[in-house]
Protein backbone atom coordinates (compact mmCIF):
# COMPACT_ATOMS: atom_id res chain seq x y z
CA UNK A 1 0.00 0.00 0.00
CA UNK A 2 1.40 3.64 -0.96
CA UNK A 3 1.19 6.93 0.57
CA UNK A 4 -1.03 9.17 -0.40
CA UNK A 5 0.08 12.67 -1.50
CA UNK A 6 -1.42 15.34 -2.81
CA UNK A 7 -1.31 17.07 -6.25
CA UNK A 8 -1.37 20.67 -6.02
CA UNK A 9 -4.03 20.90 -9.14
CA UNK A 10 -6.13 18.40 -7.51
CA UNK A 11 -7.02 20.00 -4.61
CA UNK A 12 -10.68 21.77 -4.11
CA UNK A 13 -10.34 24.73 -2.53
CA UNK A 14 -13.45 26.13 -0.23
CA UNK A 15 -14.31 29.79 1.45
CA UNK A 16 -14.09 30.02 4.80
CA UNK A 17 -15.40 33.04 7.12
CA UNK A 18 -14.25 33.14 10.79
CA UNK A 19 -16.06 35.95 12.94
CA UNK A 20 -13.12 37.35 15.41
CA UNK A 21 -15.63 39.54 17.32
CA UNK A 22 -14.91 39.16 20.86
CA UNK A 23 -12.39 36.04 20.23
CA UNK A 24 -8.45 35.86 21.58
CA UNK A 25 -6.49 37.39 18.72
CA UNK A 26 -4.21 34.31 19.11
CA UNK A 27 -7.19 31.57 19.02
CA UNK A 28 -8.08 33.21 15.99
CA UNK A 29 -5.13 32.98 13.92
CA UNK A 30 -4.36 29.41 14.92
CA UNK A 31 -7.54 28.70 13.51
CA UNK A 32 -7.04 30.74 10.23
CA UNK A 33 -3.50 29.43 9.71
CA UNK A 34 -5.20 25.59 10.43
CA UNK A 35 -7.48 26.42 7.49
CA UNK A 36 -4.81 28.14 5.06
CA UNK A 37 -2.39 25.07 5.08
CA UNK A 38 -4.68 22.41 5.04
CA UNK A 39 -4.57 20.92 8.64
CA UNK A 40 -8.48 20.09 8.77
CA UNK A 41 -8.32 17.95 5.39
CA UNK A 42 -7.92 14.07 5.62
CA UNK A 43 -5.77 15.30 2.10
CA UNK A 44 -2.99 17.09 4.02
CA UNK A 45 0.20 16.75 2.69
CA UNK A 46 3.62 18.74 4.36
CA UNK A 47 5.11 20.10 0.77
CA UNK A 48 1.76 20.92 -0.79
CA UNK A 49 -0.42 23.68 -0.48
CA UNK A 50 -3.77 21.92 0.12
CA UNK A 51 -5.20 25.07 2.65
CA UNK A 52 -8.50 27.09 1.90
CA UNK A 53 -9.02 30.48 1.69
CA UNK A 54 -9.89 32.35 4.69
CA UNK A 55 -12.25 35.30 5.21
CA UNK A 56 -11.92 36.74 8.96
CA UNK A 57 -14.58 39.69 9.59
CA UNK A 58 -14.59 41.62 12.89
CA UNK A 59 -10.83 42.26 13.10
CA UNK A 60 -11.65 45.46 15.59
CA UNK A 61 -13.48 43.46 17.88
CA UNK A 62 -10.69 40.76 18.62
CA UNK A 63 -9.41 40.17 22.39
CA UNK A 64 -5.77 40.85 23.65
CA UNK A 65 -5.90 39.16 27.07
CA UNK A 66 -3.98 40.06 29.72
CA UNK A 67 -1.67 42.99 30.10
CA UNK A 68 -1.03 42.67 26.40
CA UNK A 69 -2.81 45.68 25.00
CA UNK A 70 0.13 47.68 26.72
CA UNK A 71 2.99 45.42 27.29
CA UNK A 72 3.28 43.97 23.65
CA UNK A 73 4.70 46.24 21.07
CA UNK A 74 4.95 45.25 17.00
CA UNK A 75 8.35 46.32 16.02
CA UNK A 76 10.21 46.85 12.49
CA UNK A 77 13.68 47.87 11.59
CA UNK A 78 14.27 49.57 8.14
CA UNK A 79 18.20 48.43 8.47
CA UNK A 80 19.32 51.97 8.71
CA UNK A 81 21.16 52.91 11.82
CA UNK A 82 18.37 54.19 14.76
CA UNK A 83 15.29 52.76 12.45
CA UNK A 84 13.83 50.78 14.94
CA UNK A 85 10.09 51.59 14.92
CA UNK A 86 7.58 50.42 17.62
CA UNK A 87 4.02 50.63 18.32
CA UNK A 88 1.89 49.60 21.19
CA UNK A 89 -0.62 46.93 20.52
CA UNK A 90 -2.92 49.54 21.92
CA UNK A 91 -2.41 51.96 19.01
CA UNK A 92 -2.01 49.23 16.27
CA UNK A 93 -5.12 47.83 17.22
CA UNK A 94 -7.39 51.34 17.05
CA UNK A 95 -5.94 51.80 13.92
CA UNK A 96 -5.33 48.74 11.81
CA UNK A 97 -6.63 45.71 13.58
CA UNK A 98 -6.22 43.86 10.41
CA UNK A 99 -2.30 44.32 10.41
CA UNK A 100 -2.34 42.84 13.77
CA UNK A 101 -4.41 39.71 12.67
CA UNK A 102 -2.44 39.44 9.26
CA UNK A 103 1.16 39.64 11.93
CA UNK A 104 -0.06 36.82 14.00
CA UNK A 105 -1.46 34.58 11.15
CA UNK A 106 1.52 35.03 9.17
CA UNK A 107 3.68 34.07 12.93
CA UNK A 108 1.98 30.75 12.58
CA UNK A 109 2.54 29.56 9.17
CA UNK A 110 5.95 28.55 7.40
CA UNK A 111 8.64 30.54 6.71
CA UNK A 112 9.15 29.59 3.18
CA UNK A 113 7.58 30.04 -0.01
CA UNK A 114 4.80 27.83 1.29
CA UNK A 115 3.73 30.35 3.99
CA UNK A 116 3.89 33.07 1.32
CA UNK A 117 1.58 31.54 -0.97
CA UNK A 118 -0.79 30.51 2.10
CA UNK A 119 -0.82 33.59 3.20
CA UNK A 120 -2.24 35.25 -0.15
CA UNK A 121 -5.43 33.42 0.45
CA UNK A 122 -6.29 35.18 3.94
CA UNK A 123 -8.34 38.40 3.53
CA UNK A 124 -9.14 40.59 6.85
CA UNK A 125 -12.01 42.85 7.12
CA UNK A 126 -12.30 45.21 9.82
CA UNK A 127 -16.05 44.74 10.00
CA UNK A 128 -18.73 42.37 9.38
CA UNK A 129 -18.95 43.90 5.19
CA UNK A 130 -16.69 41.63 2.54
CA UNK A 131 -17.16 41.32 -1.31
CA UNK A 132 -16.92 37.15 -1.46
CA UNK A 133 -19.79 36.73 -1.80
CA UNK A 134 -19.71 35.41 -5.06
CA UNK A 135 -17.53 32.98 -3.43
CA UNK A 136 -20.40 31.16 -1.48
CA UNK A 137 -17.87 30.88 1.63
CA UNK A 138 -19.19 28.86 4.29
CA UNK A 139 -18.76 29.81 8.28
CA UNK A 140 -16.21 28.31 10.36
CA UNK A 141 -18.29 27.19 12.99
CA UNK A 142 -15.95 24.78 15.48
CA UNK A 143 -14.87 26.33 18.47
CA UNK A 144 -12.26 29.08 18.89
Amino acid sequence: MSTFMAKANEVERKWYIIDAADKPLGRVAVQAARLLRGKHKPEFTPHVDTGDHVIIINAEKVVLTGKKLDQKYYRRHSMHPGGLKEIKYRHLMQTKPERAMMIAVKGMLPHNSLGRKALKKLRVYKGVEHNHEAQKPEVWTQEI
